[in-house]
């Protein structure tokens, strides 16, 4: 389920991006005082403006709606696994057995000569 939400939202943020970048500017009407104006015919005479401001908003309410219940979803996982994350008894006696098992290396001294910082005089 989360997966078709997660789908969901990528396709309402693409849809509102590309609602966004048909609608004209505000500078735009000025165009339709020297006879621009009749191509805008097919959507009536106020023009796209009202249809695409119409259809952003409910792009925009669908994708405030898929980010809520996107959350929801992280919440109830992130709470599952904080409940999960805390390790048993035995696990801990394990990893204190292996522990013992790792090998220490042994320091040694390199020689003077080969450090990369010369000495300080």
């Amino acid at each position: 389920m989360e997966t078709l939400v997660l789908a969901v939202h990528v396709l309402l943020a693409a849809a509102i991006i590309a609602l966004v970048l048909l609608q004209q500017g505000k500078g735009a009407e000025a165009g339709a005082s020297f006879g621009a104006g009749a191509s805008q015919t097919v959507f009536g005479s106020q023009g796209t403006g009202s249809f695409l401001s119409r259809m952003t908003a409910i792009v925009a309410t669908g994708l405030f709606i898929t980010s809520f219940v996107l959350a929801v979803y992280a919440k109830e996982q992130a709470t599952s696994v904080s409940d999960a994350g805390i390790p048993d008894a035995q696990l801990i006696e394990s990893a204190a057995e292996q522990a013992d098992q790792v090998p220490v290396l042994e320091e040694t001294q390199a020689p003077a000569g080969d450090a990369d910082v010369p000495p300080a005089e």
